[in-house]
């Protein structure tokens, strides 16, 4: 990778001037939440953590720019210099972006400019960083994908409808995404010359340099199929579910000082803490000097299914230690079977546990950790998934605590209150080996890496994730997917693991 003080520098311009009329809403699509955030804010956040990319302008619909501002302001994004009001075509908004990049520059500089659409907000970090890439060499690029479509031409013919006229050759054909990227002398001159041309009108970039610029040739950089537009309300549903299943890390801390400073001081309830992964994040938080109150019916009597019992225990810990700074709950029961071969008490006992102890542990904890600005962490599993066969009640339950979890993020982001979720691999915990056989030393996940990846979440300023722990195989090559594919992966690699 070129060095970020010899590498020319990038801006990203994000394109939000749409209305989203034709998703059938009263306010701009990217304006529209999906996971717990806005269009808009998933779209910039990947800007924001792009290496390549140094600063980003806002073009929004021009009734809404400030709301483009709170969103920006609440995320803390840095990189955001500009947010303007959009034209009323997207040749306009282009025209308005180039003024301002170029305004940002000194004189007789030259920038790259990628301009990209706000409701595309999967895209990766490998498609940015290879743009910018390939702008060391070409003036303009292009994202694309092959088309997995047979494409036809078609002509109407009165009031018959529409007839084929031609059926292009599919392996030529590539599917247009963006960001598209250029040097901003580039598609600024294209600009010129296609607005001196009475009959220009465009609906991308690369298409204005190809027509104005005919000599500069516009490379393409492969995108991702899940790199989608946010345009049809199916495609709400999909980008939402897409989130809801992709792989989170949470970034590990730099070193064993990194935990000490995190967790020395502060004070932390573990539900379900007297065994398994609970048991090895209340000793690890521990020896990092965090004041640890580990919770069980067993060892504490406290019955994570009783509210009374919650609520005692966190009173008690706050009258000890005068402040609680993390709630994490790990407690749970896999019960198995036909459901309508499954006994009352079964049934009331994985609801209470599996469901209503988050819910009980999530009210109880609230006005803790909204006076220490705290996260309360929850634990499903790969079921949460997929239903299946004699796993009804777990499965579905486990659904459930996602659904809290990125709900509570988002209802409790105001008051500075975290929320995620932890889904580690089938670990050889005392909950799965009393449900099945014991397996070979070695074929799950250890408890202690899944407690020491909670930690890790603990201390991320991340929320409304739910992050997957796994164990690491050296022939596991999921690092050279993208994020959505590693989402796709992950749940075809769970349901595999199911169905044994």
């Amino acid at each position: 990778m070129t060095s970020r003080a010899s590498r020319r520098r990038t801006c990203a311009v994000v394109l939000a001037g749409g209305t989203g009329q034709r998703v059938g809403l009263a306010i701009p699509k990217q304006l529209l939440k999906i996971a717990g955030k806005s269009i808009l804010e998933h779209t910039l956040c990947v800007f924001e953590n792009a290496p390549d990319v140094d600063d980003v302008i806002v073009l929004m619909t021009a009734d809404y720019t400030a709301e483009a501002e709170k969103i920006v302001a609440k995320a803390g994004l840095t990189k955001v210099t500009k947010v303007l009001a959009g034209g009323a075509t997207r040749s306009e908004t282009t025209s308005i972006a180039i003024r301002a990049v170029t305004e940002s520059l000194g004189e007789g500089e030259d920038c790259n400019v990628l301009f990209h659409d706000a409701v595309r907000p999967l895209l990766s970090q490998r498609v940015v960083s290879e743009c910018v890439g390939a702008l060391e060499r070409h003036q303009a690029v292009d994202v694309a994908i092959p088309s997995s479509d047979t494409i036809i031409v078609t002509r109407t013919h009165g009031d018959d409808g529409e007839f084929i006229t031609e059926v292009p050759d599919r392996s030529r054909l590539r599917r247009g995404q963006t960001p598209q990227g250029f040097w901003l002398s580039t598609i600024r001159r294209a600009y010129e010359l296609a607005l001196a041309d009475p009959a220009f009108e465009a609906t991308d970039d690369c298409s204005v340099v190809i027509r104005y610029l005919p000599d500069v040739p516009v490379h393409v950089v492969l995108g991702d199929e899940y790199n989608m537009k946010v345009t049809q309300p199916v495609d709400v549903f999909i980008a939402d579910k897409l989130f809801q299943l992709a792989s989170h890390t949470a970034p590990a801390q730099s070193g064993e000082n990194a935990y000490r400073e995190g967790l020395e001081g502060r004070t932390l309830l573990v539900f379900g803490g007297a065994e398994g992964i609970g048991a090895d994040i209340a000793r690890l938080a521990g020896s990092y000097g965090a004041r640890v109150f580990a919770l069980d019916s067993a060892t504490t009597g406290t019955r994570v299914e009783n509210p009374d019992d919650v609520a005692d225990a966190l009173a008690d810990a706050y009258t000890e230690t005068g402040r609680i700074d993390y709630v994490v709950n790990t407690a749970g029961v896999l019960r198995t079977g036909r459901l309508n071969e499954t006994d009352n008490d079964t049934i009331r006992e994985a609801t209470a546990v599996n469901y209503l102890a988050p819910v009980n542990i999530a009210r109880a904890s609230y006005k803790y950790l909204a006076e220490s600005g705290g996260q309360l962490l929850l634990f499903t599993s790969s079921s949460y998934t997929r239903g299946r066969a004699e796993y009804s009640l777990y499965s579905s339950t486990e659904a459930a605590v996602v659904n809290l979890t990125q709900a509570l993020a988002e209802e409790w982001a105001e008051d500075g209150i975290r929320v995620n979720c932890v889904n580690p691999e089938r670990s050889a915990t005392p909950t799965r080996t009393q449900a099945f056989r014991p397996e070979s030393e070695g074929a799950g996940l250890c408890s202690e890496s899944a407690a020491r990846s909670s930690l890790d979440v603990l201390l991320a300023p991340m929320t409304g994730h739910v992050v997957d722990v796994r164990q690491q195989d050296p022939a596991d090559r999921s690092a050279e997917l993208s994020g959505f594919e590693q989402a796709i992966a992950s749940v075809l690699s769970r349901q595999e693991i199911q169905e044994l």
